[in-house]
């Protein structure tokens, strides 16, 4: 069976050329954890594994009006889950002073970090942006976004030129399992799914 791991969106960086182009966003600081500068944070996907082992964190400056936000590499010294965190120990946050100035800060892994998936298994963000089509050769849209309704991931197709805002009206919920979903081709950026055009 096909299965999904829930991650963070994909983010264009334009502003530090130094910067990864596949950085993804995965969380955010949440506050500080102890008295010797470790971070709590908060991820955005309920599987954290990008946390606990990519070596380098980009941490990103909270948007605040009229101020460009700051890109930043922080390497990364130690990470584990506590509760529904991440707390890590990030290199230059001696103390809680320092990390709780991070608070609100995004935080962003190069794709190249992630861990390796089994086979059938794909990342939320590695989804995005594939085209779809049905049996029958129809296409049915693009992967727009994914969400979970607990039982299950769901891709959410439309197509490409639909406004976020429109996206909802317009919108195919395919469930990602494997009764709907007969192929899953990265290279070629395509889904194939067993989904009627009428549906």
């Amino acid at each position: 069976m096909s299965a999904l791991i829930e991650v963070g969106q994909a983010v264009q960086v334009s502003a530090n050329q130094s910067a990864p182009d596949d950085l993804v966003v995965v969380g955010y600081v949440s506050g500080a954890f102890g008295l010797q500068g470790w971070v709590k944070i908060r991820p955005y996907s309920s599987t954290a594994d990008a946390l606990l082992e990519a070596p380098l964190f980009w941490l990103e400056s909270a948007a605040q009006a009229g101020v460009v936000p700051n890109l930043r590499e922080v390497k990364r010294l130690s990470s584990k889950i506590h509760g529904e965190d991440v707390v890590a120990k990030l290199d230059e946050v001696p103390d809680r002073t320092a990390a709780e100035a991070l608070k609100g800060t995004v935080v962003k892994v190069s794709r190249q970090a992630f861990p390796a998936l089994e086979q059938d298994e794909f990342y939320w963000v590695d989804l995005i942006g594939l085209a779809v089509q049905n049996l029958q050769g129809e296409d049915l849209g693009v992967v727009r976004a994914l969400m979970d309704n607990g039982a299950q991931s769901i891709l959410r197709v439309a197509a490409s030129d639909v406004p976020e805002a429109e996206l909802m009206k317009h919108e195919r919920l395919i469930p990602f399992v494997d009764h709907f979903v007969k192929e899953v081709d990265r290279e070629a950026k395509k889904i194939v799914v067993d989904w009627g055009s009428d549906y």
